[in-house]
């Protein structure tokens, strides 16, 4: 059997998966695409904006082809189709014939006829190349729109940002954003959000002509108003690449598109359509989901077995500019449904769910700023499943980390949790039982996740749920490098006294290790010991923010933040970090957290400002670090009139005692001198307030995108009893929580929640208090600043230069721009 495809996207490329895995005979197989590049991930192409090479968009090297014996014609696209002897004719003049031809042409984006269109600086957003001729341009230019207020459009907003470009406009003629997915109430939601990152959002605008003579200048709308800008990029949806099919005269649809039936097959039996090329039912599918679905249905016809195609889902999640959108069944209720909506303005979230006149089923919905609940509630609109007696429930906040299994438990065999490949809960828990026992190995064996990835959090829930329903133990392993959790590391590495990473994987482990388990590891390390996180060659299993003990920001320099404890601070070292600011030229802002950051320092410089601030009495503020952060305070009965006890006082203390606590994630904490609260005492993983008694003591709160209240843990404490409570929570999480997991998670995870935890630190139900108490007094014990450890070590402090062979020589690539009179990151050229 011979086939041929013609273009070689993302479906294509998805055919040719899925027509080897058939068992075909003798199968012949070549593809011919337009571009020079290989079949790439177009769903994620902003990204190469944000730092993602075309590499790592690849979805398959050149060899890979070569590998599963398929002809790939690079630069090459089909210009001729002769149907009656069954021969192709290419660009290159490469003549071949075929048993049965699949278009996958997918299609361009569509140019509305606007004056101008041909202007330099005038672009689509389409391919790889088309982002390279962007980012060319975008050094010239101050000002850019975008028109088209979509999916597309609003990524291609994005870019633009990415490239540096502040004045960055979005004109779309509906009144409007995203008018095929959401609402106007959460459209009014997303464009503020959009406005905030300072888009500037125009609605209800059509675009009479393009501005300029041999480039643009501007836009003139139908109004008459007229918008400066440097840069258009046209994202208005997309056209079918069908001319092809014309000129072979395959049947088109009315707006374009190659008319396929229920198998994918065009008016011409051996010749097949899939993707976006493709016009189904009066349909364009602009998703890759049903893309693949096609895919496999061309596969399956071609193996000899009949599978069709029915209308396609066009549920959605996204994450455009950082703001979560979806839409799923039918967003837009009809008369005879009801809504129930959720909205938050502060926060910038909206919900809307559209359930049934008899309350029993729901029909769709839309989420906007927060899509948490997406996976479950599209698996229940599209199985139909029974609402609960309080529908709302559904999308009403939750405690962050809670976990959807019950929910997919309920779920019918052959509900599709991957619409990407079509994968089933049946299948998933199928290919678990038979010892796929991690994501990653389901990924590999049914493929449910290596598409948009928006369904791996069910896959995991399913694996969990089908493992625990079998009677296995699921052991939540740290990697592929280590067969054991976090928490049986830490034990393991304190039984055997292992010291350093290398001593770890040797003894616990195989491989090399990767960037999962080697800050894991390093965390528990410090945990443990205490011992200097550079030291005993434990350096190279940091992360780079650790590595260098000092967060790397954006242009590739670094952040310098000294503790503060309290946030109580003299006028002298104000004026001293004055000086050292200005002696390095940083800029300076004040945190949220008391403290001052201090931005843009070299990565040679690091050293020497050290040095000047330990001179000075500061140390480091760990704000690199997983680690404990601030302490911040209000000013208590020192100063204020309602101050019950000294909460700076406390505050300090507790900073000092912490402070260089290494952990699974980073750890805030604040106390307040009353049930005022100025210190946001209730935000914070731990959190001391003021009673006329003693303190209260609330854990597991924290800020952040999810953010969730602190549990009283204990009430009218005194200070040392405050301070026990604290030892035991602290050593009890480090020694139980995944890593990178914040105590918020950790306690909505744990069975029995703040009562359990109350039973083991208060009322030691573990009998460990006092080991936990010895083992955190150790820790105090044997605290060093590890900025004053670099700088005494000679072999740490020369690791802190650009040029090895040129310590004194700054990174000449580091450049920055003035913003109200203060530099700033140089943006991205």
């Amino acid at each position: 059997m011979k086939v041929i495809v013609i273009g070689n996207g993302m479906v294509g490329f998805k055919f040719c998966e899925k027509i080897l895995t058939r068992g075909i005979p003798d199968l012949q197989l070549s593809v011919f695409g337009e571009e020079m590049l290989p079949a790439y991930d177009r769903v994620h192409l902003s990204e190469y904006f944000a730092g993602k090479s075309a590499y790592d968009l690849s979805m398959a090297p050149v060899q890979w082809y070569a590998d599963n014996g398929i002809t790939l014609h690079l630069g090459d696209p089909v210009l001729e189709i002769d149907r009656g002897k069954k021969v192709i004719r290419s660009f290159k003049g490469v003549e071949e014939s075929y048993d049965y031809l699949v278009f996958a042409t997918g299609s361009s984006s569509f140019v509305p006829r606007i004056a101008g269109t041909d202007k330099e600086g005038v672009f689509v957003y389409r391919t790889l190349e088309d982002l390279n001729l962007i980012a060319r341009h975008a050094p010239n230019c101050r000002s850019a729109a975008v028109i088209g207020g979509g999916l597309l459009g609003l990524e291609a907003a994005k870019a633009m940002l990415d490239l540096g470009i502040q004045d960055t406009h979005v004109v779309e003629f509906a009144p409007r954003l995203m008018p095929r997915q959401i609402d106007d109430k959460g459209s009014a939601i997303l464009r503020r959000q959009l406005e905030e990152m300072g888009i500037t959002v125009h609605t209800n605008r059509n675009t009479a002509a393009i501005l300029g003579n041999a480039s643009i200048t501007g836009m003139i709308f139908t109004d008459g108003t007229i918008l400066a800008v440097d840069m258009l990029v046209i994202s208005a949806g997309i056209k079918p690449r069908d001319e092809l099919a014309a000129s072979c005269d395959l049947d088109l649809g009315p707006r374009g598109g190659i008319v396929v039936n229920d198998s994918m097959q065009t008016n011409d039996p051996s010749i097949y359509a899939i993707g976006e090329c493709a016009v189904h039912q009066g349909a364009v599918y602009g998703l890759v989901a049903p893309g693949y679905e096609m895919a496999e249905i061309v596969a399956e016809g071609l193996a000899g077995r009949v599978k069709t195609f029915s209308a396609f889902d066009m549920s959605t999640k996204l994450k455009l500019l950082g703001v979560d959108v979806a839409s799923f069944g039918n967003p837009f209720a009809d008369e005879e449904a009801r809504s129930i909506v959720f909205e938050d303005n502060a926060k910038g979230i909206y919900k809307r769910i559209n359930i049934s006149s008899d309350g029993k089923r729901l029909l769709g919905g839309i989420l906007v700023g927060d899509a948490s609940e997406y996976n479950m509630l599209l698996q229940t609109c599209r199985n139909a499943l029974t609402l609960p007696p309080s529908p709302e429930a559904l999308i009403l906040p939750r405690g962050e980390g809670k976990s959807s299994a019950s929910g997919v438990a309920a779920l019918p065999d052959d509900a599709v949790i991957c619409s990407c490949e079509g994968v089933t809960k049946g299948a998933i828990c199928a290919k678990t039982l038979e010892g796929n026992e991690t994501v990653d190995a389901l990924k590999k064996c049914t493929g449910a996740g290596t598409g948009c990835g928006g369904c791996v959090p069910m896959v995991k829930d399913l694996m969990v749920h089908t493992l625990k329903a079998n009677g296995k133990y699921v052991r939540n392993v740290l990697c592929e490098h280590f067969a054991y959790s976090r928490q049986e590391l830490f034990d393991l590495i304190k039984i055997h006294q292992l010291q350093t990473f290398d001593e770890v994987l040797d003894k616990l482990g195989k491989g090399h290790g990767c960037e999962i388990c080697k800050p894991a590891i390093a965390s528990v390390l410090a945990s443990l010991w205490a011992d200097m996180i550079l030291e005993k060659g434990n350096d190279t299993a940091q992360d780079t923010n650790d590595r260098f003990l000092a967060n790397i920001q954006k242009g590739g320099t670094y952040s310098v933040v000294p503790r503060i404890p309290g946030g109580e601070i003299t006028p002298d070292k104000l004026i001293r970090l004055g000086e050292v600011a200005k002696k390095y030229h940083l800029y300076t802002k004040i945190t949220g957290g008391q403290r001052i950051d201090m931005f843009g320092a070299h990565v040679g410089d690091l050293p020497f400002i050290w040095s000047e601030l330990i001179a000075a009495g500061f140390e480091s503020g760990h704000a690199y670090g997983k680690a404990l952060r601030t302490v911040k305070s209000c000013v208590g009965s020192t100063w204020c009139r309602f101050g019950l006890h000294d909460s700076v006082s406390y505050a300090i203390r507790v900073e000092e005692r912490y402070r260089g606590l290494r952990a699974p994630y980073k750890i805030k904490s604040a106390v307040s001198g009353c049930i005022r609260e100025c210190a946001e005492a209730q935000s914070k993983d731990f959190g001391i307030i003021a009673t006329e008694k003693g303190w209260n003591l609330y854990v597991c709160g924290n800020g952040g995108s999810k953010p969730q209240h602190a549990l009283l843990l204990a009430s009218d404490i005194d200070s040392e009893t405050c301070i026990r409570y604290i030892d035991r929570f602290l050593m009890f999480y480090i020694r139980t929580a995944d890593q990178l997991t914040r105590t918020a998670t950790w306690l909505n995870k744990m069975e029995g929640g703040i009562d359990y935890l109350r039973n083991v630190v208060v009322h030691d139900s573990l009998g460990m208090a006092e080991q936990w108490e010895r083992e955190m007094q150790a820790l105090v014990d044997s605290y060093r600043c590890e900025w004053k450890a670099a700088i005494e070590n000679p072999e740490i402090r020369k690791r802190f230069a650009h040029f090895v062979n040129a310590p004194e020589e700054k990174d000449p690539t580091v450049r920055f721009d003035e913003l109200r009179g203060h530099k700033k990151a140089a943006d991205w050229k």
